[in-house]
């Protein structure tokens, strides 16, 4: 009997949509780009860029990423409106292989509540936008919002009728997370089974984390016969989140018994690269204990587990690290070591920075080296995020000195630069890093409200960096921010300052003297 060739399951990446759509994962243009870059290298199928109605600042990241991108398809979403669609167009047009995706909801509770439309109507709208999407570009994908609480039947006339008006790609998501594995693959086969022309186009699943189901309710389709999965790096997306690509891949290569005769092109090696790059530029850390590239997930302490791992690795490892592209870490770079070597190291890495960019990194790394004797791959690694994360500052960081004991009331010097201007304050707090928090609270007179504070170490050792993630609130603005240094006081500083930054350059920026600072030292 001939083997049955095996199928392609096509990897559709939202991070830069829906994974941005994370409360407080806001990325800039830079960002954006680097990590579209990244997904590339990864080759994942189709990158969905952004919402580009949503704001000019979006619509203008969608178009630089489908001028940037060659490998993937470049997607951007849509309202079934014809504005947005005509947005979309526009910004995808770009692209060696365009995509615009319409979307529109089909549930009982969304045509009652939100829509407030009939069946008939939402249908009408549908065909009608697939068929307007069509006349600006040849690769459509519909997607019938809320489809997993949607009426069966009336949501396979729906997929028939958006195939029928043009679409290449139907995507079902499971908008809210409310579907559980074996229903949601039965939703799927129906759909196989009652809609006639579904092999006119491919069939796709989005679904979301919010009872921790995404990745198994993506698996149970592709047991059905879906073969595309849209998915998030380290499942990051709106409220608890999406299907986590590096899981939905790891899965179906590691589990191929269970899943034979598919596969994806996705190179796995670079998925850690990949994970700790989209980690550092959101400020959305990745658990210690997440699956596939968590710190913990090939750590082994149990006196058990580590006999048999001594014996055979396979005891108690289902996949290699180095099959997601962890290696041992080692002593790459020194103090002496020139621009030369350290720009072939972070080529090496995947960090592709620019010549700029190389000499502020590079005068990161010497300062690093003066302050430690051993310099890893994560090290380097964190001082590439750094620049990757940069943009216009409107305060930097000068001059900070911290004063704290046991029996002494903790106090901050801060000294700040705002262009040739320089501003110093100090403050007193509950510990080292709230009296500098409130210090630069109180020099750039921008009162942020401190929602998520982490601290992790980069590497090992004593002298190891500490990278700390903050999320600040201000108003009803929420951004993220992070930082490492060998101080991690000077590192919590750096990340609530980027923060303050952001904030301050997305209002534009007021002159420093307003904000109470003549260069004078003011009193505590």
């Amino acid at each position: 009997m001939a083997k049955k060739k095996s199928e392609k399951v096509t990897i559709f990446d939202t991070t830069l949509r829906d994974g941005e759509q994370s409360p407080g994962a806001s990325l800039n243009h830079r960002e954006k780009l680097e990590i579209a870059r990244a997904l590339s290298l990864l080759k994942v199928d189709v990158i969905e860029a952004g919402f580009p109605i949503a704001s000019p600042d979006d619509a203008k990241a969608v178009k630089a990423i489908a001028e940037l991108v060659r490998g993937p398809s470049v997607a951007g979403l849509a309202r079934c409106v014809r504005k947005d669609i005509e947005v979309c167009a526009d910004s995808v047009a770009p692209a060696k292989k365009p995509r615009i995706h319409v979307f529109l909801a089909t549930s009982a509770i969304h045509r009652k509540y939100k829509l407030r439309k009939a069946q008939s109507e939402i249908l009408r709208q549908a065909v009608d936008s697939v068929k307007y999407a069509r006349k600006f570009c040849n690769d459509v994908e519909f997607s019938p919002e809320d489809a997993s609480r949607t009426e069966p039947p009336y949501l396979a006339e729906v997929v028939e009728a958006a195939i029928d008006a043009g679409a290449t790609t139907i995507n079902i998501p499971d908008t809210v997370g409310y579907a559980m594995p074996t229903q949601f693959g039965d939703l799927i086969a129906y759909l196989f089974d009652n809609v006639p022309n579904v092999s006119d186009a491919t069939i796709s699943v989005h679904c979301h984390n919010d009872l921790g189901c995404a990745v198994a309710n993506s698996l149970a389709a592709i047991q059905n016969g879906v073969r595309a999965v849209e998915c998030t790096i380290n499942g990051i997306g709106e409220r608890a989140g999406n299907c986590a690509l590096e899981e939905i891949v790891m899965a179906l290569r590691t589990r191929a018994d269970a899943f034979p005769n598919v596969h994806t092109n996705v190179k796995t090696e670079n998925l850690y690269k990949v994970s700790r790059l989209v980690s550092s530029l959101t400020g959305m850390s990745v658990q210690r204990n997440k699956a596939v590239v968590g710190s913990n997930a090939f750590a082994h302490e149990a006196g058990v587990h580590q006999d048999g791992m001594l014996k055979e690795r396979s005891t108690y490892e289902i996949m290699r690290p180095e099959d997601i592209g962890i290696e041992g870490s080692e002593l790459v770079l020194g103090k002496h070591s020139g621009r030369h070597a350290f720009r072939h190291h972070m080529d090496r890495l995947g960090a592709k920075l620019n010549d700029k960019e190389i000499e502020h990194a590079y005068a990161r790394f010497i300062a690093l080296a003066d302050k430690k004797k051993t310099i890893y791959d994560e090290d380097l690694l964190a001082i590439a995020r750094a620049e990757l994360a940069a943009m216009p500052s409107v305060y930097l960081l000068d001059y900070l000195h911290v004063v704290t004991g046991t029996n002494t009331v903790p106090t901050a010097t801060v000294r700040l630069k705002k262009g040739k201007e320089i501003i110093q304050d100090a403050a007193c707090g509950d510990g080292p890093v709230d009296a500098a928090l409130k210090t630069i609270e109180r020099m750039t007179a921008t009162r942020g409200r401190l929602l998520d504070f982490s601290l992790q170490a980069v590497t090992v050792g004593k002298d190891a960096m500490g990278e700390v993630t903050v999320r600040v609130a201000f108003g009803q603005e929420v951004v993220s921010a992070k930082s490492a240094s060998t101080d991690i006081v000077e590192a919590s500083a750096q990340a609530y300052l980027s923060c303050v930054n952001r904030v301050l350059s997305n209002q534009g920026a007021t002159p420093a003297r307003k904000r109470g600072g003549s260069g004078k030292t003011r009193a505590a």
